[in-house]
């Protein structure tokens, strides 16, 4: 690779046990009307609690929004910025999973912008800055503090819609692991899967030629210098604490290691972008039903397996980084490890392996393929080229649980 990198990410990016401190000050140097998105159980907890008392002892005045609803329905929003608009909030806090942090990105492109959100789909249609964003997760997955899109389930289409713009970065991201300590092991298992997909399409994603015109013309730019580093480490970071804060949620340091990998996947695809994985997984999640995590988590090892031959040198990367030794081994060999180290680090934590355990019809594959496709932002980031073909192939792989010769 040339040395070319691009990296958007928050103004401040604050990381500890703890540090879910910092809000009230944080707060404060961004407005006094502060608009929180949540949901109802996080809105009913005793920390939860503590931080709104730490933003009203800032001077900043605070409502809260907890009626968040997972996979984010447009009418979710409609109710949220028409409960604001009267408060006239200044600033804008997500405090949740990415469903909720979504909400506030969102939340705080109507409340500046107003207009229809449908008119915001897409990359590069927000016209302006935003309300100033402060994002507080508390699960390890989505890594939405720190990345340039929402995502919203949009009824009259199929498949869940996005918002891209680097005006949607929060200016701030507060990432604290105890936050994540009462997460179940269930949610904990999807979220960090997630994370992990996230790093490795990043790290595999398709490289453009670095242009001055390239980070203008996409919001997710592809490989490069920034998102490798980031990436590497996450799957490094997620490889070795995943199974662990699965079996043992109060295992601190399984939580840490867990919150910052995630974290790092989300600086990764915030400029890299995800691709396949993610792009087949819209048409099998608005059919099934079924959460993002597990559905790209278990067509991760299909997707890169397809890929192989245009990635073998990342995919080594990745073996390595998840702790195979390098030395003895060729790039071929290290490149099936990776394949099969996912493959085994998914069934450990429990994650369904093939798209009939999701109970997808047989006769509705070729609809994912042809749906998956519209998702252009996302293929246009594989690697290796696709058409409905050769999504199909991966669909079908996925579908038996069958492996396939890879496609370059």
């Amino acid at each position: 690779m040339t040395a070319f990198g691009v990296s958007r990410s928050p103004r401040n990016i604050v990381f500890g046990k703890g540090q879910r401190g910092a809000l009230g000050l944080s707060a404060k140097a961004l407005g006094s009307r502060a608009l929180i998105c949540t949901d109802e159980r996080l809105g009913g907890e005793p920390w939860f609690r503590a931080m709104v008392d730490d933003l009203t002892a800032n001077g900043v005045g605070v409502q809260v929004y907890d009626r968040t609803i997972a996979e984010l329905p447009l009418s979710c929003l409609d109710e949220c910025t028409a409960a604001a608009r009267p408060f006239g909030p200044d600033l804008v806090i997500g405090i949740g999973g990415g469903s909720c942090m979504d909400l506030a990105k969102v939340a705080a492109l109507m409340l500046t912008h107003g207009g229809d959100i449908r008119s915001y789909y897409g990359e590069f249609k927000v016209p302006g800055p935003v309300l100033p964003l402060i994002c507080v997760p508390t699960t390890s997955g989505t890594g939405s503090e720190v990345t340039p899109v929402a995502v919203l389930g949009d009824p009259e289409r199929a498949m869940k819609v996005g918002v891209a713009s680097p005006r949607l970065i929060s200016h701030t991201a507060i990432c604290d692991p105890e936050l994540t300590y009462s997460c179940p092991p269930g949610l904990t298992a999807i979220s960090g899967a997630d994370a992990l997909t996230h790093a490795i399409e990043a790290f595999t994603a398709m490289q453009r030629p670095a242009t001055p015109q390239l980070p203008h013309q996409h919001v997710f730019i592809g490989k490069n210098l920034f998102s490798d580093r980031y990436a590497l480490y996450a799957i490094e970071l997620i490889a070795r604490s995943l199974p662990r804060a699965v079996a043992n949620g109060d295992d601190e340091a399984a939580r840490e290691d867990l919150m910052l990998g995630a974290l790092s996947a989300g600086l990764a695809f915030g400029t890299a972008g995800t691709a396949a994985a993610h792009a087949i997984q819209y048409p099998v999640g608005a059919m099934t039903h079924t959460p993002h995590g597990t559905g790209v988590a278990l067509l991760m090892p299909y997707v890169m397996d397809f890929n192989r031959g245009a990635c073998r040198d990342e995919f080594a990367a990745i073996a390595v980084a998840m702790g195979a030794k390098h030395s003895g081994q060729s790039a071929d060999a290290l490149a099936a490890d990776a394949i099969d180290r996912v493959r085994r680090l998914f069934k450990e934590i429990g994650l369904p392996a093939t798209l009939a355990e999701l109970s997808v019809p047989a006769d509705r594959l070729d609809w994912i393929a042809e749906n998956a496709m519209s998702s252009q932002r996302l293929i246009k980031n594989n690697p290796v080229s696709l058409d409905v073909a050769g999504l199909r192939r991966i669909i079908d792989a996925a579908y038996h649980g069958s492996p396939m010769q890879d496609a370059a």
